[in-house]
């Protein structure tokens, strides 16, 4: 629980940060507290601060794309750390759903992640071929649901932040 939530002037989500991080914004007054940790707090030899949980930007920050950069961690994080074919935790890779020798390209929706036993089983074929099935069809997540994933987890006092829109 040493991370803090950012949202934007308006209260999207931003990104994440440091608890000192966090505590500098606000101190410079550039944030202002949203969310404290009542449990816990940030003290000084004089002072005690209230813990940040989750934090407001002053001013609008526009950012113009805020999506999910495909590297090999983020493909881990989508698939929750586990083989798409099998469900193990042990010994993960990356596989391509449709081979590259078959076309098939890097790419969130073509990317899974898989244990070197089901990788090597499947090889260079199709799915249907080697008789495999997906636990969960890959999908490119949104910056949103990304953050819902893998950083709220256990933290309750975000989950009002990170509601999409069309949420009710």
């Amino acid at each position: 629980m040493n991370t803090v939530l950012i949202l934007n002037q308006d209260y999207t989500p931003l990104t994440v940060c440091s608890v000192q991080r966090a505590f500098t914004l606000i101190f410079l007054q550039k944030a202002e507290m949203v969310s404290e940790v009542k449990e816990r707090k940030l003290r000084s030899i004089n002072h005690s601060f209230p813990f940040p949980s989750v934090i407001k930007i002053k001013y609008y920050i526009n950012i113009p794309y805020k999506g999910v950069v495909m590297t090999r961690q983020n493909i881990f994080k989508r698939d929750s750390g586990k083989c798409q074919y099998c469900g193990t935790t042990k010994d993960l890779t990356i596989d391509h759903v449709i081979p590259r020798s078959r076309g098939g390209k890097s790419t969130w929706t073509n990317l899974v992640t898989a244990c070197k036993k089901c990788n090597s089983k499947k090889s260079d074929f199709t799915l249907e071929k080697v008789g495999m099935k997906l636990q969960k069809a890959p999908i490119k997540p949104s910056y949103l649901s990304f953050l819902k994933m893998n950083l709220a987890k256990n933290r309750e006092d975000w989950l009002p932040y990170l509601k999409t829109k069309n949420q009710t």
